[in-house]
């Protein structure tokens, strides 16, 4: 199956290196691209693709207000593509806004060629493009200078989650890969994995990245926690 991938970028170099390197690949298919947020938001109304590689500082409309009018969609719109942010900075408060919003991840400008055709395949999967290492790193830097309010665990129980599930979930947060949760629970990885869609279902969150995020800021997790 192909995905259909259109670039959202204001540095034309850079939308024309990107689709050469994507549209070499025999199962992504560039379908466009775009030098704004408007812009970009407008193509992808039109061209239904399932990955929008969208730039977080452009002019006319920044990447994150694209991202939420691509991910939250007035009465009417149906498509809802993966959005995976690109940026420069290695730590930018607009990608934790744009995790919030529901993008998938995000991905640095300057990443090997290899990282950028793999994340568009991750993100097209339904998979969060956060490493389990840069999770740990990111969302925790995040959490540290933008405390949330604590809740107790019984709080997240009552949004129907198991206590296994609360565990997964947990173990998401602190930046474990699926095998190594399978390793510290003692369950296999397809168990992991069946957990992991429960709990993006019952609490009504699109990917990994946003489960991480909420796990930090219920206070199911605690930055510096280990």
């Amino acid at each position: 199956m192909t995905t259909r991938v259109i670039i959202v970028d204001d540095q034309a170099m850079v939308r024309a290196g990107f689709a050469a390197l994507l549209s070499a690949q025999s199962d992504i298919d560039v379908v466009g691209d775009a030098p704004d947020g408007v812009q970009g938001v407008e193509l992808s109304r039109r061209t239904h693709p399932d990955v929008v590689l969208m730039d977080v500082r452009m002019p006319e409309m920044d990447g994150l207000e694209a991202a939420r009018r691509l991910l939250d969609p007035p009465i009417g719109v149906t498509h809802r593509p993966k959005v995976l942010m690109l940026t420069t900075f290695d730590i930018d408060d607009y990608v934790y806004e744009a995790l919030r919003a529901g993008a998938s991840g995000f991905l640095l400008k300057d990443a090997p060629p290899a990282d950028l055709i793999s994340a568009v395949r991750v993100v097209a999967a339904g998979e969060a493009l956060l490493a389990p290492s840069v999770t740990r790193r990111l969302i925790a830097d995040f959490a540290r200078r933008r405390p949330a309010p604590r809740k107790d665990r019984a709080a997240l129980r009552l949004n129907g989650l198991t206590p296994r599930e609360t565990e997964v979930l947990e173990l998401i947060a602190r930046g474990l890969s699926n095998q190594e949760i399978a390793d510290a629970l003692i369950l296999a990885e397809q168990t992991v994995k069946t957990h992991i869609g429960r709990v993006l279902a019952k609490l009504e969150l699109r990917d990994r990245a946003q489960a991480v995020i909420y796990a930090y800021e219920s206070g199911l997790v605690a930055p510096g926690e280990r």
